[in-house]
């Protein structure tokens, strides 16, 4: 099973790095997951700032340049898993999330995780 996992959070202008406490802590927790077969990709995302939408409506594309004032939350990062049940996602999910609840305690984020379809 294929899992697409997301950090979401707020965007703003001038946030803080990471501690390091956390980037360490995630390089041997992305090293391991690796090693383990289970993480097949990961990356972060950069500000919305540099990022552009191209939308279809009305039979028309139309190309937006960010940022997109009306976002509140965004996707800062992914992690594509590849797990034997919903259950071994769900620990991964947590155990990243877990690194952020003890590393950068003050730094509010969600984790999405969405299932890729079997086609």
């Amino acid at each position: 099973m294929k899992f697409l996992m997301f950090i979401k959070h707020a965007e703003t202008v001038g946030q803080p790095q990471p501690p390091k406490a956390l980037m360490d802590a995630m390089g041997e927790f992305v090293g391991r997951m690796f090693a383990s077969g289970v993480l097949k990709d990961t990356g972060g995302l950069k500000p919305t700032a540099q990022a552009y939408r191209i939308r279809s409506s009305g039979g028309k594309l139309q190309m937006l340049d960010g940022p997109f004032a009306e976002t509140k939350e965004v996707i800062g990062g992914y992690a594509l898993v590849e797990t034997k049940s919903k259950e071994e996602a769900d620990a991964v999910a947590r155990e990243f999330m877990d690194l952020h609840r003890v590393h950068w305690p003050e730094f509010e984020c969600e984790s999405e995780v969405r299932q890729v379809e079997d086609i």
